[in-house]
């Protein structure tokens, strides 16, 4: 197609304020579209004007909640938008709810807007007496409404969406994050890592990466983790993520073989994930899961819950180990791998092919370009 002028919305980049997997996703789709496409990135915090041939724009806002936190960051927008308004943007693209009114100022415009999650996904199962989750969820719907084309990195997002705001099916699609394959698989010793965090080299290492909260399910890890030990006294975990659950985590560990590493600076993090025997990704709800395709691309064996895009992308013991999201399955799916390395081995070169079969950020762009244009 022609070349494009696009503007991304987005509350979170790499290069800014990152939050969790909405920065890597819209700032890796960005710099592709970059390669052949104008793209201005509106977020907010502070960072380099242009990186990797993307525009940035800043937003500084304030608010004494999210909500109006959120309404102060649009409003910050729009004149920043409106100086590189010309010659005019020919496509508009809001990621998730935060921008919500300037996409209201500026809905007479080609407009799309994906969801990279909903707030009944993230919090629904906690939202009793939560003002702000009644709120969120009314500006998801109003955004899917008045939007011009909406996405979803999921067909099981799609479903959600479709089900919880009314979208009829024509306006709707579904397109998945992509990943950079390259970036994540490293050569490295496993064992000199393991020893670094005071594990034996031929000790099975456990890995989880996420936020600490609910919907990625820690908890549940940790909870299979005494049934793990029965099965191979000597496995040991590690956590790497901050969050709401880390004292509960913290508390309830006690003596088992856990350590929590908080946050984790991307190098430190991919050497981890090389090192790992086995990625597990405990989630509740999962829209996506780009540790799924981070993982797959380091050739990691995963073991994840059975639903959302985990489910669909995974093939259970094909390309990974699918199970019930509960302390029972999640023991079961470690149990049935932890002990064959060669099963390990198989799984995770099975979903590395799959990230080159699908998942290349070139193949997730083009897809892009193709919904811009149905929209122009």
């Amino acid at each position: 197609m022609r070349p494009l002028k696009i503007a991304f919305f987005c509350w979170e980049s790499l290069h800014g304020v990152r939050v969790g997997g909405l920065a890597p996703a819209a700032t890796n789709l960005a710099e592709t579209l970059a390669r052949v496409h104008e793209v201005h990135f509106f977020t907010r915090g502070s960072g380099p004007d242009e990186k990797n041939g993307v525009h940035y724009h800043y937003c500084h806002p304030q608010g004494s909640n999210i909500v109006d936190y959120c309404r102060d960051l649009s409003l910050q927008a729009i004149p920043l938008f409106r100086e590189e308004d010309s010659p005019p943007f020919d496509l508009l693209h809001f990621h998730d709810w935060h921008f919500v009114e300037a996409l209201h100022i500026l809905r007479d415009r080609k407009t799309v807007l994906s969801f990279h999650s909903t707030e009944y996904g993230r919090n629904g199962n906690q939202r009793g007496g939560w003002w702000e989750f009644a709120e969120i969820s009314a500006k998801e719907w109003y955004g899917a409404y008045i939007a011009k084309r909406v996405l979803t990195v999921s067909r099981s997002l799609r479903q959600e969406v479709m089900s919880l705001y009314n979208v009829p099916d024509w306006k709707i699609g579904a397109i998945p994050n992509g990943v950079d394959p390259d970036r994540y698989y490293m050569p490295i010793d496993a064992g000199a890592v393991k020893q670094e965090y005071g594990i034996h080299p031929y000790a099975p290492l456990v890995f989880f990466c996420g936020r600490l909260a609910y919907q990625k399910g820690p908890d549940l890890l940790l909870k299979a983790i005494p049934d793990v030990l029965k099965d191979r006294w000597d496995a040991r975990f590690l956590f790497a993520g901050e969050g709401d659950m880390h004292d509960w985590l913290s508390r309830r560990a006690g003596e088992m073989p856990v350590h929590l590493l908080g946050y984790v600076e991307e190098p430190r993090f991919i050497r981890l994930l090389n090192a790992a025997d086995i990625v597990a990704i405990p989630s509740r709800n999962e829209p996506f899961g780009l540790i799924l395709t981070e993982a797959w691309s380091a050739c990691r064996c995963v073991v994840a819950s059975d639903v959302g895009g985990l489910s669909e992308n995974i093939d259970n013991f094909v390309n990974g180990v699918k199970v019930q999201a509960s302390p029972k399955g999640i023991a079961g799916g470690i149990n049935a791998v932890i002990g064959d390395h060669r099963l390990c081995s198989d799984l995770g070169r099975h979903g590395r092919e799959k990230v080159e079969q699908e998942f290349r950020w070139e193949a997730i762009a083009g897809a892009m370009e193709r919904v811009y244009d149905r929209v122009l």
